[in-house]
């Protein structure tokens, strides 16, 4: 059974408002989104998602690269290690709510280098990061990003090549619509390669906006989801318009879950 969850975040008074957002509209769990998980009262927010029976799947990373620049493949060693710092920090955090954590833009770019000489470097840190993190045995997901975002690891094919390589159980894929309307010639037939690795679902529509503000057919790829077996969370994550993320949050759980029903009456 597929589920719906809400990206919420960056601060503590955000994320318990979209949690209360999340619930009051009728989602299953939340993914949370922040740039430094030591800045977070993770005690307050776990008691708020036991109140609200409303659990945190998934830890999103990315801001951690946009504001301070630290990233798995950055040329310098030492921002290499200060970003494997804090996703240690997020798979502590994780351990608690048994969520994954995303490896979106936080892996870096190739900055002129080649991809294959990007993709060794970020093999070994992610290497090290599962030495690092074994003891939470937490898992990480890979997000394809679209070519306007990154230019390392556009695709499904891309993200699944690495993932074989790394050969972990703990090391997934976070396929996102958004980002494969862009970059998939083929997306349900790109999500069948990724089978059982597939770990983490987003949503948004092809504008970004809220499932159903756009014309992304989510009903095909959600047919796909069921026949692969994909028993995860949709998570929608998409800009918080046409006025804000409550409306956004309606919009999106009205469309998904219509699509939902019919889907599984099939």
């Amino acid at each position: 059974m597929l589920r719906l969850s809400l990206v919420v975040g960056t601060s503590d008074l955000s994320i318990k408002k979209g949690m209360k957002i999340a619930k009051e509209t009728g989602y299953c769990a939340v993914e949370v989104a922040t740039r430094d998980p030591s800045t977070v009262n993770w005690d307050e927010i776990g008691k708020l998602s036991e109140e609200l029976e409303l659990p945190i799947c998934a830890l999103a990373t990315g801001l951690t690269f946009t504001v301070e620049g630290l990233s798995l493949t950055h040329p310098d060693k030492d921002i290499r290690e200060r970003a494997i710092q804090r996703l240690t920090l997020w798979a502590r955090v994780a351990a608690k709510f048994k969520a994954v954590v995303i490896i979106g833009l936080i892996r870096g770019t190739k900055m002129g280098r080649s991809f294959r000489e990007t993709k060794k470097i970020f093999i070994e840190e992610v290497r090290k990061l599962l030495d690092k993190t074994e003891r939470e045995n937490v898992k990480f997901v890979i997000e394809p990003l679209n070519r306007y975002e990154s230019d390392f690891i556009n695709t499904l094919e891309e993200a699944i090549q690495i993932v074989k390589e790394l050969g972990s159980e703990r090391v997934g894929i976070l396929a996102d619509t958004f980002h494969m309307n862009i970059e998939e010639s083929n997306i349900e037939e790109s999500l069948k390669k990724v089978g059982e690795k597939l770990f983490h679902f987003h949503v948004a529509d092809s504008n970004r906006w809220a499932p159903g503000c756009g014309h992304y057919d989510f009903k095909k790829t959600l047919v796909t989801l069921k026949e692969m077996g994909y028993g995860g969370f949709l998570s929608v994550e998409c800009l918080p318009l046409p006025h804000s993320l409550k409306e956004a949050a309606k919009i999106a759980f009205r469309t998904l879950s219509s699509i939902l029903l019919e889907v599984s009456l099939k």
